[in-house]
């Protein structure tokens, strides 16, 4: 690729790079060589071009550095101590021993340990250092900063105790096979059936590796313990410094004076929207046809988020807290909050009848949704009502109840025609469209599951969601427009590897997608459309998915495929994100609204904060759905042995993924249990594929399985094929099925030869 007009070649941004004191972004090369606009897209190619190739290295945060270069500080681990003691040392990715670089990475280079700084004299191999690096040719010089404490590693599990062979940790962890053996006096007073967090130790017992209790979570028996795995597994802070509640207690509501420099918009009927379960109210809105005789059809509509930025300055501890967490994190039984509840649940909450300080947004749209004009503020105003989406649902279609019947006509009825017109927007727009249900799990007051089923998708959120992305979008061409520094929501058009494999198996179906044209949602809609009504629905979602990149938040925008928006962040959720605070911030030091604005130390550490939200922000997603899938196991653990209908999800050679249609269970269909024939995975297809008859089950097959074993530690579900599976499935059609089925010890393998297994296979 040479470069476009305007452009310096590889050559100029290649020197500029290596001939650079440090790493250097995006931003810093386009100042450099005048770069502007649109090219700036381009100049991002170039530059992932050379970084593919290996003439220019990636660092931290989106930089880039010469060819293999090291940060000035790194994490290293001792590899080898020479004859002479000279230490050498090898980069870790994150810090962490079970990271070092791998075979398939580039060669590390060579790194010697300065023996003369404080520590050095003492390690060895597999110590970990914080250490400053000094680039010594192609080699480096490591000077230790500090020794990092070896500290126990840590399991979480069940403890047990079996007659005649002492107590046990059963680990949740399903990657953990083996149990750990606690002797007596290290029980730290657990009992049979507690949920425990143990130190894993050196030394082995009856075969197994030690541990030793250092915290009791709670009997495993009550299925809100399954949240708290979740928690402790993924490293979820879940206690909040003393003074951060001691700042968050002493806030106070903020009052309205003749002299604030806030708008008084108390008058206005704003209302919230949100889920019966919701207790934190972030975001209120209002909308009515527009007054003016130029824009006939059009509305004006106003989103007001609480003022978070107000009570949670820059530096303090609540502020330090909230960046740590990122984000507040959801289970059925409970949220782990980003900000104390004085704050979440009080003060920052848009209770109706009660003042609240918020940054809104007014914005004009015409009669086809497209948005006229805008403006932020900093504003008072008090929530006319607290509405659930069932009851604005029910009230549009004509069964309002005693609280929604006074606000149908001049408040709710607006909502919904703004809405009308945002749609027509955003068909114009084809942002991706793809219908993924969402399972809501359920519980009684007792903690057990009362309830699993699909989330009610109602045009009441989509009215919420609309309100809100067009908020989201203001604000970035606001804070683009003002020059100011913004933790962009960005998310990249998908890679071409991964449209390669949907070209592929789509082909399989008979769906055609050329990889001539420059991925648009528009393209991936119109497949979509087309696989409406087929037995492959569910199947190209999926596969439509996990063909794009994922979100993520950066300063440097490259805009959001998804949504087919040049521009967005993240400005709605301030009480649950840390990158809407920050959007807040900046939103209040471009408009002049304050001294609490986003000061120049957040700004120059906007990209290191990215990196870490973005990080968070997938830490929760996980946490979530391990949890989730506890308590599906949970559920199911009473209907061992019943059969369900399911869509394969995933095709692997331990076996096949599966979903069920009723609850959205996911579990595992293991190799072993195909008896019939020997499988083999077809990655073009995404099918297995058997060797004697050609039988296949593919991604988005429907089959009949019988659920043989449910493990709720872990979350697993093991399932069986129904006999009927066999009998109807497609794969049945591509030839005999229930043939006699293949000894277990014996596998054919490539050249037809038959070869000995070693054990069975495992889920």
């Amino acid at each position: 690729m040479s470069a476009p007009r305007g452009l310096p070649d590889k050559a100029a941004i290649k020197k500029f790079i290596t001939e650079a004191t440090g790493s250097v972004g995006r931003r810093e090369i386009a100042r450099a060589f005048g770069i502007k606009g649109a090219a700036r897209v381009e100049l991002r190619a170039i530059l992932k071009e050379l970084a593919d190739e290996g003439v220019i290295g990636r660092g931290r945060g989106k930089r880039y550095d010469r060819a293999g270069a090291l940060p000035p500080v790194a994490v290293l681990r001792i590899a080898r101590v020479d004859d002479d003691a000279v230490l050498y040392a090898m980069p870790m990715r994150g810090g962490d021993a079970k990271n070092d670089v791998g075979d398939d990475a580039a060669p590390p280079p060579r790194i010697i340990v300065r023996t003369e700084t404080r520590g050095a004299a003492d390690l060895g191999v597999g110590d970990r250092i914080l250490a400053r690096l000094q680039a010594k040719g192609t080699d480096y010089e490591a000077s230790v900063i500090r020794v990092l404490p070896k500290g126990p590693e840590r399991v979480i599990g069940v403890y047990t105790e079996i007659p005649g062979q002492g107590a046990r940790i059963r680990p949740t962890d399903r990657r953990q096979k083996s149990d750990y053996f606690v002797e007596p006096g290290q029980n730290g007073g657990a009992s049979k059936g507690d949920l425990v967090v143990a130190d894993i130790l050196i030394g082995r017992r009856r075969g197994l590796t030690e541990a030793k209790v250092v915290e009791v979570l709670g009997d495993m028996a009550d299925r809100r313990a399954i949240s708290l795995i979740a928690i402790h597994s993924n490293d979820i802070p879940d206690v909040f410094p003393a003074e951060a509640l001691a700042e968050a207690e002493a806030a106070r509501p903020v009052v309205m004076s003749p002299d604030a420099v806030r708008e008084d918009l108390r008058h206005l009927p704003l209302i919230t929207v949100d889920g019966a379960d919701a207790r934190d109210f972030d975001d209120a809105i209002w909308a009515a046809p527009d007054d003016d005789s130029g824009n006939k059809g059009g509305w004006q509509i106003i989103v007001a988020i609480a003022d978070v930025a107000h009570y949670v300055t820059f530096g303090g501890a609540l502020d330090l807290e909230a960046r740590r967490r990122g984000n507040s994190v959801y289970f059925p039984d409970r949220v782990v909050p980003m900000l104390p509840e004085a704050l979440s649940n009080n003060l920052c909450s848009l209770r109706p009848d009660e003042d609240r300080p918020v940054l809104a947004v007014t914005m004009r749209l015409d009669a086809n949704g497209q948005r006229l004009e805008h403006k932020f503020h900093r504003a008072m105003i008090r929530s006319a009502a607290r509405v659930v989406y069932e009851d604005l649902q029910a009230a549009h279609d004509g069964a309002p109840n005693a609280q929604t019947g006074p606000l149908l006509d001049g408040v709710i009825e607006p909502l919904y025609g703004a809405w009308a017109a945002l749609m027509r927007a955003r068909k114009g727009r084809q942002p991706l469209d793809l219908d993924l249900p969402e399972m809501k799990v359920t519980l009684g007051e007792d903690g057990h599951i009362a309830d699993i089923r699909p989330r009610a998708r109602l045009d009441a959120h989509q009215v919420i969601e609309e309100f809100m992305i067009e908020a989201n979008v203001a604000a970035a061409e606001t804070l683009e427009m003002q020059k100011m520094p913004c933790v962009y929501r960005v998310h990249d058009q998908p890679d071409r590897e991964k449209l390669l494999g949907l070209r592929e198996f789509l082909g399989s179906l008979g769906l055609s997608y050329s990889l001539g044209e420059r991925p648009r949602p528009e393209l991936f809609n119109r497949i979509l459309a087309k696989a409406k009504g087929t037995d492959h629905w569910e199947a190209v979602n999926q596969s439509i998915l996990r063909s794009q990149s994922q979100a993520r938040y950066d300063p440097d925008n490259i805009g959001h495929f998804g949504l087919s928006r040049p521009r967005y962040a993240h400005f709605t959720s301030p009480i649950r994100r840390y990158a809407d605070l920050l959007v807040h911030r900046a939103l209040i030091r471009g408009g002049g609204f304050g001294a609490d604005g986003l000061n120049d130390r957040e700004t120059e550490n906007l990209t290191a904060t990215a990196e870490h939200i973005s990080i968070t922000e997938r830490r929760a997603m996980t946490a979530e759905r391990d949890a989730n899938d506890r308590y599906m196991a949970a559920f199911m653990a009473e209907q061992t042995g019943a059969e369900f209908s399911a869509q394969i999800n995933g095709v692997h050679r331990a076996g096949l993924f599966l979903t069920l249609t009723d609850t959205g269970a996911d579990g595992l269909l293991p190799m072993r249990y195909l008896h019939d024939d020997y499988y083999q995975v077809d990655e073009a297809q995404n099918a297995l594929i058997g060797e004697r008859y050609g039988s296949r089950y593919r991604l988005g097959d429907s089959i009949a399985v019988r659920l043989v074993e449910t493990n709720t530690l872990t979350g697993g579900l093991i399932f069986e094929l129904a006999v009927a599976s066999a009998e109807t499935s497609e794969g049945a059609r591509g030839g005999p099925r229930l043939g006699k089925p293949r000894k277990e010890g014996v596998r054919r393998g490539k050249s037809g030869k038959h070869s000995k297994r070693r054990g069975r296979r495992r889920a």
